[in-house]
């Protein structure tokens, strides 16, 4: 049975009912907003001699595909409706703010000035930064105090693989404020830094070797609903192991006799949540909704132990804060941090 066309007020469905669409119905185009931030990518590249063809079209994720000169921008980014469906969904709009999504754009285009000059052909590219050919990992586990990257979108991102690493250097290259020199001055990143001066240097005002503008994915082809999107989504940045909090909750919180007047553990942990998840993704790089799960495990355990505060309430604050800090490294460490790609 066809499908109904979707109704002009769509903006207007609550999210039950949002997620019930599917992604190639949505009235979408690139402006507004988004247009803007396109236009100042490409004011960007030209200032610096780079006028290699770029398109852009919407998609459901950030990615540039392989061997092509178009970047893909996530739907959501193009409607207000759809980025508060995001953060209901996700806890956050990746990108939405306008210097994170220029941070994205400018990694990005990375990619893209990648393949438009065939770069990773060349041996000098290949030995600095690695081979393109290693396979991407599905996980990785970063070096935060490495000093042979540099650091540009969160999560280290830059180590995961020799093409991210190629397109975070090519990133903090580009962006006018990022004073790269001596930012990085002493670390071995600015080699890399240099190297990519010099490199764009030799395609400055020149034509590309590919002008492939193709679109893997757009959004008018993906004819899953966004409830599907989403949960797919969810499955892929939650938790995969198992966590034992049980000794440092009980650092901060009690079942003993005497704590029987106090708030519970789950209320105060909930009380809190919303800000810490903020600090601690800030801090770490991990995504929202992996640390909101990391807290529903706590506040479930919590409620199992039947812990009450134990401490004042601003000690309990800090130290909760940190706990959370240390579990979400552990888990960066562990090898469960899901890499973006």
């Amino acid at each position: 049975m066809p499908r109904l066309p979707l109704r002009h007020d769509w903006t207007d469905l609550d999210d039950e009912r949002l997620l019930d669409v599917r992604m190639c119905d949505l009235p979408l185009a690139i402006e507004g907003t988004l247009a803007e931030r396109i236009a100042q990518i490409r004011e960007e590249l030209a200032a610096r001699g780079l006028r290699f063809p770029l398109q852009f079209y919407l998609s459901d994720e950030w990615f540039t595909p392989d061997g092509a000169t178009a970047i893909a921008v996530p739907f959501y980014l193009a409607h207000p409706r759809l980025a508060r469906l995001e953060e209901a969904q996700m806890l956050e709009v990746e990108g939405g703010e306008h210097e994170w999504g220029m941070r994205i754009l400018r990694h990005e285009s990375g990619h893209a000035i990648d393949n438009a000059y065939r770069l990773r052909l060349r041996q000098e590219r290949r030995r600095i930064f690695g081979s393109p050919s290693k396979p991407y990992p599905e996980f990785y586990t970063p070096k935060p105090y490495s000093r042979s990257y540099v650091l540009h979108l969160d999560s280290w991102y830059a180590q995961s693989h020799p093409d991210e690493d190629f397109a975070e250097t090519f990133a903090v290259w580009l962006t006018p404020t990022s004073e790269w020199r001596a930012r990085y001055a002493g670390w071995p990143a600015r080699k890399k830094l240099e190297y990519m001066d010099a490199l764009m240097a030799s395609i400055r005002d020149r034509p590309p070797r590919v002008d492939h503008p193709a679109e893997i994915d757009p959004l008018r082809k993906l004819r899953k609903t966004l409830g599907q999107h989403y949960r797919a989504k969810r499955r892929y940045y939650g938790l995969d192991y198992p966590n034992f909090y049980d000794r440092d909750l009980r650092r901060l919180f009690s079942d003993a006799p005497e704590f029987a007047a106090n708030i519970t553990a789950a209320q105060f942990i909930a009380r809190i949540r919303r800000p810490t998840r903020r600090l601690v993704s800030g801090w770490t790089g991990i995504y929202q909704y992996t640390i909101d799960q990391v807290l529903a495990d706590m506040v479930n355990r919590c409620r199992e132990l039947k812990l009450r505060l134990a401490v004042p309430e601003e000690q309990a604050r800090q130290e909760f804060t940190v706990l959370l800090t240390v579990q979400a490294m552990n888990y960066l460490h562990s090898g469960g941090h899901r890499v973006f790609l």
